[in-house]
């Protein structure tokens, strides 16, 4: 096994690949390209139009804006940084240009956050839009924490990361038994865990087991013992909920970066909305008017003036500055009272190097989503630890890599993996999952989580109807269901296969029953695992008349690749697998994490449609077809041609 050093160097030598690759493949996408060519990347919404505008928390300037020409894919998501820019003959104009942060996007509204004090006038044109721009922050921010690490200069960070890499034994102390009303047996021997582990501790949660539950507890009974807390997660939508479980517990939360989902109970959590709510808030808005007034009269004064004006000037000038130290040291004060009454802090993973929370120290750092946060991303928050907290399942999806390169020289490896397997014994499995009958999650349970998984009592009544099977693959082998490239974005795609996953919906819907689906709310999930399949099956549904029934279920139903389901869960799931070749060739289907995802989605029925002639060369799949033809669950596509 490498040494420490040896293991933290190649991974700042493979984070510096991926900032490479990553920024690389966005100058491809980026420079020399035309809009057109953009707009297909996902990484150009145009034309765009401004819809309204106003001034948010913390007089931050929100802009709202309306993609006209959807249909494209979009890399648009929370709490990135985009530019808004406005074309003159299908070409940026260079001047025309101001940047912003999103604080949500849905569908083809956005919500930006404008870097400056007033909008452009350009911005009202008819030639209106939006670019993405290059992440190089978070680079930086995992780059500088990795050096620390690296450097132990903090004793404690030191200590923690001998015992993250295996070189030291994580203490813990035996405390008497702890039993929350309300969870399992499994979930209350995490709490436990967590309360006794002086170093670190791991939460291992499977699809459907209530790791969000169980550590809301565990964040709770910290607060009861008055220990400072941060909370983080990789993305901003996981910070998001874990901020509105917790402030439904009742513990004051302050959310700190931008909000992704600009939820009131989101909203009324960030510093911004804190601050406005602050008793003293009044006192400061009254000092930053008197600011304006006072410029502004001094600004009258033109420059031919005598030596009375001149003085009256200076003093303008000097009132301007002894206001704005005051309304500065008030803002301050605001600030630190805020702090003093908070209880769990909340940001994203390199939200944690914010200016906001320099030079403080946590008791307890939380980390959910753990196995989805890039190593280097995990140690941000560590710095500011005495003890860590991770949640999260390496038997899901690992986190997204751009360099093959990286990834296959260890970058997907991330810290709650090293320590999962190097101190076991700071981990407890949640055991009990409430997602899922027994024969939906039976394969995972074997494949990923040892037989140790056990299906609650809540889930034998998870059926649509006694008499309805909760398992079925239809094997397409034979079939002349083919896959094919599509040229521009090189993702597979199967027609037929798609067009007989869309029919074989529709019939199953109609069975069960199309007024009990809208009557019982119950949702619908089609995945493929690529984004071709998915643009096929949404074309086919949403902008053909050939499924009108399906149409109509649109508010129910929800079409995505696997990642876009991490963490949620669908009444009826149908998987359109769409590899089918005479090769064999099944591409990165062959990643068992992310079918695991897949698998593990479906509440009352799961539907696979698949080439097992194509699948069952790999062990994965043939396995899986194993289990589906055991449990009476596989049927030829020929029973329906």
């Amino acid at each position: 096994m490498p040494n420490i050093s040896e293991e933290l160097k190649l991974g700042l030598k493979l984070l510096k690949l991926e900032w490479s690759e990553d920024l690389a493949q966005y100058k491809k996408k980026f420079l020399n390209t035309s809009i057109a060519d953009k707009k297909k990347e996902g990484i150009t919404w145009h034309p765009i139009q401004l819809k309204k505008s106003k001034i948010g928390m913390g007089e931050r300037l929100l802009v709202e804006v309306e993609r006209l020409d959807s249909g494209y894919p979009s890399a648009f998501s929370s709490g990135k940084s985009v530019t808004f820019f406005s074309t003159q003959d299908g070409y940026h104009s260079p001047e025309n240009r101001v940047n912003g942060v999103i604080n949500q996007v849905k569908q083809d509204m956005m919500v930006v956050t404008l870097q400056a004090d007033e909008i452009p006038d350009w911005m009202q044109g008819s030639r209106l839009g939006v670019d993405l721009l290059f992440d190089e922050a978070s680079y930086r921010e995992m780059e500088s924490a990795l050096k620390k690490v690296m450097a132990g200069e903090n004793l404690r960070v030191a200590e923690l990361r001998d015992i993250a890499y295996g070189e030291k034994t994580p203490k813990f102390r035996e405390l008497p038994h702890i039993e929350f009303p309300g969870l399992n047996f499994s979930q209350n021997q995490a709490c436990q865990k967590i309360a006794e582990a002086q170093d670190f501790a791991i939460v291992h949660g499977p699809p459907g087991t209530g790791k969000t539950t169980t550590l809301i507890a565990a964040i709770r009974q910290a607060v009861e013992k008055g220990l400072s807390i941060l909370v983080t997660a990789p993305s901003n939508a996981a910070v998001d909920l874990l901020v509105e479980k917790l402030v439904d517990s009742g513990i004051s939360t302050l959310r700190l970066g931008h909000p992704a989902r600009v939820e009131e109970k989101i909203l009324n959590q960030t510093l911004d909305a804190k601050i406005a709510f602050h008793d003293s808030y009044r006192d400061l808005k009254k000092l930053r008017k008197e600011t304006e007034a006072y410029l502004k009269l001094a600004k009258q004064y033109k420059r031919n003036f005598g030596p009375e004006e001149r003085e009256q000037r200076k003093l303008m000038f000097q009132e301007v500055s002894r206001i704005r130290e005051a309304a500065s040291q008030l803002e301050d004060y605001i600030r630190s009272d805020i702090f003093q009454r908070t209880q769990v802090f909340a940001c994203t993973l390199v939200g944690a190097s914010s200016s906001n929370l320099r030079g403080m120290v946590f008791d307890v750092v939380f980390i959910d989503e753990a196995a989805q946060g890039l190593e280097a991303a995990t140690w941000i928050p560590i710095l500011k630890a005495k003890k860590v907290v991770f949640a999260g399942d390496h038997c899901q999806l690992p986190p997204t890599i751009k360099s093959f390169e990286a990834s296959k020289s260890g970058l997907s490896t991330t810290l709650f993996e090293k320590i999962i397997h190097r101190q076991p014994q700071t981990a407890q499995m949640l055991q009990v999952q409430y997602r899922m009958p027994e024969d939906i999650m039976g394969f995972s349970n074997e494949w990923f989580y040892e037989g140790k998984l056990q299906a609650a009592e809540n889930t034998k009544s998870h059926a649509f109807a006694p008499d309805e099977p909760v398992l079925e693959w239809i094997d397409t082998a034979g079939s002349g269901f083919t896959d094919q490239l599509e040229a521009e974005s090189l993702s597979t795609f199967n027609p037929d296969e798609a067009r007989f996953a869309c029919t074989y919906l529709n019939d199953t819907i109609k069975r069960i029953g199309f007024a009990r689906f809208k009557q019982d709310n119950w949702t619908i999930g089609l995945i493929a695992p690529y984004s071709a399949q998915v643009r096929m099956l949404r074309h086919l549904i949403f902008d053909t008349y050939e499924f009108p029934n399906l149409k109509a279920f649109a508010e129910l139903m929800t079409i995505d690749t696997v990642d876009g389901f991490q963490g949620q869960e669908r009444d009826l799931m149908l998987i359109s697998l769409t590899r089918s070749n005479e090769k064999g060739e099944i591409g990165f289907l062959a990643d068992t994490r992310r079918m695991n995802v897949a698998l593990t989605r479906a509440k009352r029925k799961l539907i696979l449609i698949g080439d097992s002639s194509t699948l069952a060369q790999n062990p994965f799949f043939d396995s899986l077809l194993g289990y589906f033809e055991e449990k009476g669950a596989y049927r030829s596509v020929y029973e329906f041609l």
